[in-house]
């Protein structure tokens, strides 16, 4: 589970910190526990804002600690009296499954910092660069991808560059990425 960005903004500006990298989310692991005397961990916390591709769902005693630091009673009042639900899947997100392209279908990605992509559909899930603007993929780059949702992190399952794996990828993981179909 990832927090909504609402909860993601509220943490941002209780911390003070925007949240963008390991040494910000050990520094709000840190002050969590100095305001509540209770510690969430920075994997945890990671796994929460997205950093960490894990689809196991967080303690409701780890959800609470959140809401104690953020002011709340518990979480349960967090999510009430800010829009609800958690999951912003159930908020008209736009979803593309890559399922339903055509290859050669082109889709423009782009990013915070002033990142882009453009991928070609080849198939099976999986996308050539095209064009790449101020990000560590690079043009030839092979990427699998599932889907990609605006508004929310693209996972990309596995990079391949000159005939060798990278691994996964993580793009947006702030922010989001917004895409659009060419």
């Amino acid at each position: 589970m990832i927090l909504s960005y609402k909860i993601i903004d509220l943490l941002r500006e209780r911390s003070g910190y925007e949240l963008r990298n390991a040494f910000e989310i050990e520094r709000l692991s840190l002050d969590i526990e100095s305001v509540t005397n209770e510690h969430i961990g920075v994997n945890t916390l990671k796994r929460l804002l997205g950093f960490i591709d894990d689809e196991r769902s967080p303690r409701s005693t780890t959800l609470d600690v959140i809401a104690r630091y953020l002011g709340y009673a518990n979480w349960d009042v967090l999510e009430s009296l800010n829009g609800g639900s958690n999951s912003d899947f159930d908020k008209n997100v736009t979803v593309l499954n890559v399922n339903e392209l055509d290859e050669g279908q082109i889709v423009l990605i782009s990013y915070q910092p002033n990142r882009k992509l453009k991928i070609r559909y080849i198939g099976n899930q999986t996308f050539l660069v095209d064009e790449s603007e101020n990000s560590k993929l690079k043009v030839g780059d092979e990427l699998h991808i599932s889907h990609i949702a605006n508004n929310f992190p693209l996972y990309v399952i596995n990079v391949v560059r000159d005939g060798q794996s990278l691994n996964s990828f993580t793009a947006g993981k702030a922010q989001g990425v917004h895409f659009s179909l060419l």
